[in-house]
């Protein structure tokens, strides 16, 4: 089959949103597409809980592959363009991509991205907010599931997403395809624009929850890839440990550690207006640790029947 003979996919685009949003940037978006019209639907999903929502709409979804983005990213027209063409090797289930700061954000949102973008807040996972390489086959730390692309087939095999997870539902999911011989995939260029938090309370619930989703994906799907998210856990301990511990142990660690905070702070934000970086990264770890603990004796929660029934797809 030649180039200009490959299958063109139908797609729909799947974005859960809360009750009661009456403007969805994402679908409006969705709308701009440059993709067949005839071959795309949009699925806005309201209530409260996404993965249940994200399950109820892929029931009803109708096309071969699976968009999905949160109600606040927004795609570039030509996204879905760079997508597909992968989807024609049979072994790749998922594309996915960065979810960038637009460049007309506020400075302290430009602060949040460089912190999630920088190796010692976020390791392998700052591909999730910044383009970084080359486009290349990937795992479940450089992918994000406010921009990805996705087999429908390999999701109902799976049996969607686990709904007693949020966040994290999709890290399973991709750990599970893994291991399954499947490939994602990641591309720089498969990006979509999304503020970070608007505020540094907001910024470190986020970084709360994060850390509590990876330890509930932990207790649930136990797997090679979570141990490098022990650190910033045994990083709090430490810091809570450190008034008790002797100055002579606690000292050279602590300066090793705030060294390696200003050397990054000084690459991330190309020189001296970087130092504003370090407290960030600080809080990184601090709030991530806090987190991970949090989540190790939570009990995630499915939604009731009448909560599922409330949900509505539009």
């Amino acid at each position: 089959m030649s180039k200009e003979e490959k299958e063109v996919f139908p797609i729909t685009v799947i974005i859960p949103t809360r009750p009661g949003e009456s403007v969805v940037p994402a679908a409006e978006a969705a709308l701009r597409l440059d993709y067949p019209q005839e071959l795309l639907e949009i699925l806005v999903v309201r209530g409260t809980h996404p993965s249940c929502q994200r399950n109820l709409a892929l029931r009803q979804a109708k096309g071969e592959l699976i968009y999905f983005l949160d109600d606040d990213s927004l795609p570039e027209p030509n996204v879905l363009q760079i997508g597909v063409k992968y989807f024609h090797n049979s072994k790749v289930k998922i594309v996915g991509g960065p979810n960038l700061c637009p460049p007309n954000a506020p400075r302290l949102e430009k602060l949040f991205a460089l912190t999630m973008g920088s190796w010692i807040a976020f390791g392998p996972s700052r591909a999730r907010y910044l383009r970084t390489g080359k486009p290349r086959t990937s795992s479940e730390k450089e992918l994000i599931l406010c921009n990805m692309l996705v087999s429908r087939q390999t999701l109902l095999d799976h049996g969607g997403f686990d709904e007693a997870l949020y966040p994290n539902e999709e890290n399973a999911l991709m750990d599970d395809i893994l291991k399954e011989g499947g490939n994602l995939i990641y591309d720089p260029d498969f990006f979509v624009y999304r503020r970070p938090r608007r505020t540094l309370g907001a910024f470190c619930r986020m970084l709360i929850t994060y850390g509590r989703g990876r330890a509930e994906q932990f207790r649930l799907h136990p797997g090679p890839g979570s141990l490098l998210n022990f650190i910033p856990p045994l990083f709090f301990l430490f810091t809570v440990a450190t008034p008790f511990l002797p100055w002579w142990i606690t000292a050279p660690v602590w300066g090793f550690y705030f060294l390696t905070l200003l050397i990054q702070s000084w690459i991330s934000g190309h020189g001296f207006k970087g130092i504003s970086l370090l407290p960030l990264l600080f809080l990184t770890h601090l709030c991530y640790g806090l987190g991970f603990w949090l989540g190790l004796f939570t009990s995630p929660r499915s939604l009731s029947e009448n909560e599922v029934k409330e949900i509505k797809i539009e």
